[in-house]
């Protein structure tokens, strides 16, 4: 595992959607520098805390941007290299690490190799860097069928084992590296790719760049196939981190069931001693740009405070959506995640809760100070439906969390063990607590949490 990833705090953001970019690309027009709002803003985001910049698809694609078109080319609608450069370099002034969106299982329709494609048919000499090519007629009318991306054929899968196909891909990745000094990439639809690619990409990046992070979209499965925390070994998971799906469930859902045991169950299945991902840092987040936003999937909006304080200190990299730092909101519509991906200054509007920002700017710190709240193990101390509480651990440093999701005071007896008698509650207001015969007896204020370490 890349030692700066695990000790970050993400800010993550759509660049077409932040920067109020038009949904569709013409491929002729001059570029427009909208990226010079996400460059203005980056002092108000490291200002709440974060040190990690996860930016989604930033080059030339006709749509969304998971559309490629040239992997090497600045999406004229969020300007040009240069443009790139400075926020990457404005990001780095700040003490930010920036992680760019690695496309590469498909490509869109407009992309030169496709074209190519189209014009000389499957026995051309660029067919072998596309998968599953057959005779036939495919659903826009080309005289072969191809696969595209979970059945949508604006994306065309490639085949990640053809020289020509991973030559380029893997040169663009590196590229990336050289021209804008990235620190990692999420591979997009990781499960879709072939595992000997991520670590040919792995290894080729770590060779330019010690430290690079690689983390994976995982929606479901064993997390253990792709992710390690010694990745890139012989024979053995090539990604660093991947997306964990199954805890972003948990932690919306827990609060809107009033069921701690589903997100206690999951951390505990994760992370406690002998679970299956113990050691492996996984990507955590409350939503992102293809799930509806958290604040609108809870029924009380409060029930944000207690989500974000168990973001922020269970195990994982804890993943912030812009926006959410002051509870957006949004849902998809008819099938479109649009809505999910609007400018920023509506993305702010939208969202009630300003005081989140406040308790965001706390939690972040609180985790930056506490190496346990990083690197800790887990261990669960008491659950209920609405209350969970767990210590995390790592060479004598220990940290005390409490979670009430409740709308009145949790009263939690809580056995810490020897040690320290005296716990003073690192998120609030400093008060003590003192321990009895390894017993922690803790009231925890209504929709939100204590921190508590070693006096």
């Amino acid at each position: 595992m890349s030692n700066w990833a695990e000790d970050a705090i993400f800010y993550h953001v759509y660049p077409l959607g932040y920067c109020g970019a038009p949904r569709g690309n013409d491929l002729v027009s001059a570029p427009v520098p909208r990226l010079g709002r996400l460059t203005a803003d980056l002092g108000r985001i490291a200002a709440l805390g974060f040190d990690a910049l996860y930016l989604g698809p930033v080059f030339e694609s006709v749509a969304h941007g998971y559309d490629t078109v040239d992997w090497r080319t600045v999406d004229r609608r969020l300007g040009g290299r240069a443009d790139l450069m400075r926020l990457c370099g404005e990001a780095r002034r700040l003490g930010m690490r920036v992680v760019f969106d690695g496309v590469f299982n498909h490509v869109g329709r407009a992309h030169p190799w496709f074209r190519a494609l189209c014009e000389t048919g499957i026995d051309g000499p660029g067919a072998a860097r596309f998968a599953s090519l057959r005779p036939g007629r495919s659903p826009y009318g080309e005289l072969f069928e191809y696969e595209g991306w979970a059945g949508n054929y604006d994306l065309v899968k490639l085949n990640l084992r053809d020289a020509d196909a991973k030559a380029e891909t893997i040169g663009a990745a590196l590229s990336w590296i050289e021209d804008y000094g990235v620190d990692g990439i999420r591979l997009d639809t990781a499960d879709c790719l072939d595992l000997a690619f991520m670590t040919e990409l792995g290894a080729a990046c770590r060779a330019k760049k010690s430290g690079f992070w690689l983390m994976g979209e995982i929606v479901g499965g064993d997390y253990r196939k792709w992710a390690s925390n010694d990745p890139g070994r012989p024979g053995g998971p090539p990604l660093d981190s991947v997306t964990n799906y199954e805890c972003y469930k948990g932690l919306w859902s827990s609060h809107v069931d009033a069921n701690y045991f589903e997100i206690a169950w999951s951390l505990k299945r994760q992370f406690g001693e002998g679970g299956i991902y113990e050691g492996i840092p996984l990507y955590s987040f409350a939503d992102n740009h293809d799930v509806d936003r958290v604040a609108s999937k809870l029924d009380r909006i409060e029930h944000l405070y207690p989500l974000y304080c168990l973001l922020f200190t269970m195990p994982g990299i804890p993943s912030v959506y812009y926006g959410s730092e002051r509870g957006a909101v949004g849902r998809k519509k008819d099938g479109s995640d649009w809505p999910l991906r609007p400018g920023i200054d509506e993305a702010l509007a939208s969202g009630r809760q300003v005081d989140l920002e406040a308790a965001i700017r706390a939690l972040a710190a609180l985790r930056k100070a506490s190496r346990a709240l990083r690197r800790g193990g887990y261990r669960e101390l008491a659950v209920a439906s609405e209350s969970l509480a767990f210590e995390r651990g790592i060479e004598g440093e220990r940290a005390v969390v409490a979670v009430n999701a409740a709308s009145k005071p949790a009263a939690l007896e809580l056995r810490v063990g020897g040690g320290a008698s005296v716990w003073k509650d690192a998120l609030n207001d400093g008060a003590a607590f003192r321990a009895v015969d390894g017993t922690l007896r803790i009231e925890v204020p209504p929709t939100w949490a204590r921190v508590l370490l070693p006096a």
